[in-house]
């Protein structure tokens, strides 16, 4: 049932270090893989590894908010493989101009910023899911995951434009996979996957002090997670092939936790 043998992916954001985790899960579960980033240096270098391990995989150069480069990373893809099953938007990230903290308040953040921020995290899946997503549509299958936040459940203080948007992308799940059951079919389905704190290029400094131990952000994230700890990238892989695959083929339109218990915890 967890078998994505003969199947497609691409995986956007997938030269960052939860990106690349998925890309590779997918491979091993037998998915070919299509590696999406914006600088090709890296999408060949992620891809060299799939295959290292035994997968197939292609690199593909595309920023996911620009829809022309998405359309030509899709014709890649189809003259490829001539197929595509899955897609997991994990392009995202955040600005320090879009978060309040230190000395930079809510009424001095940066507009432009902001948007930057929303146009990642959102229109950074939107607009990949209506280009792979069309070559889905016109198959009658396909299976989209989007990587929202746990922000996007529980707002977190500091990160006001990255979690406005991973809300957004958390509402925007749902209304797709309604859409794209009604006036497709059943055969596309469209979920979401939530992580708690994992250490990441992007948090590195704000979770960690130099020395490596937990910063006082890092140890208020810990106290909140009942497991004790970060989560390690390979966790999300077997939820991501849960929802790629035929296992999870009456789920749509859920956003999955991913997070150690920290969406459970109210703190008392």
């Amino acid at each position: 049932m967890f078998d994505l043998s003969g199947k497609t992916a691409v995986v956007t954001g997938g030269t960052g270090v939860l990106g690349g985790a998925l890309a590779l899960g997918l491979a091993a579960a037998g998915a070919k893989v299509g590696v999406l980033g914006r600088r090709t240096e890296k999408a060949e270098a992620v891809a060299a590894r799939l295959r290292e391990a035994g997968g197939e995989a292609l690199a593909l150069t595309a920023d996911v908010t620009d829809k022309g480069q998405l359309e030509a990373a899709r014709a890649r893809v189809l003259d490829a493989w001539g197929r595509l099953d899955i897609l997991v938007n994990g392009a995202g990230g955040n600005l320090p101009e879009a978060t309040a903290a230190g000395e930079r308040s809510f009424f001095g953040l940066s507009q432009a910023a902001l948007q930057e921020v929303v146009a990642l995290n959102l229109f950074g899946a939107l607009l990949p899911s209506q280009v792979f997503g069309e070559a889905m549509a016109a198959a009658g299958q396909g299976v989209i995951i989007n990587i929202s936040s746990m922000a996007g459940g529980r707002p977190l203080t500091r990160v006001v434009g990255y979690a406005a948007a991973k809300a957004a992308l958390d509402n925007f799940t749902r209304w797709l996979a309604v859409e794209f059951a009604q006036k497709c079919g059943p055969g596309l389905r469209v979920n979401a996957i939530a992580p708690g704190f994992f250490l990441g290029e992007q948090n590195r400094d704000l979770l960690l002090d130099d020395d490596g131990s937990l910063s006082e952000r890092g140890q208020q994230i810990i106290a909140h997670t009942p497991m004790g700890r970060f989560g390690e990238p390979e966790e999300l892989v077997g939820t991501a092939v849960w929802l790629a695959s035929d296992a999870s083929s009456f789920v749509t339109g859920v956003v999955v936790p991913v997070d150690g218990g920290f969406s459970a915890f109210s703190g008392v």
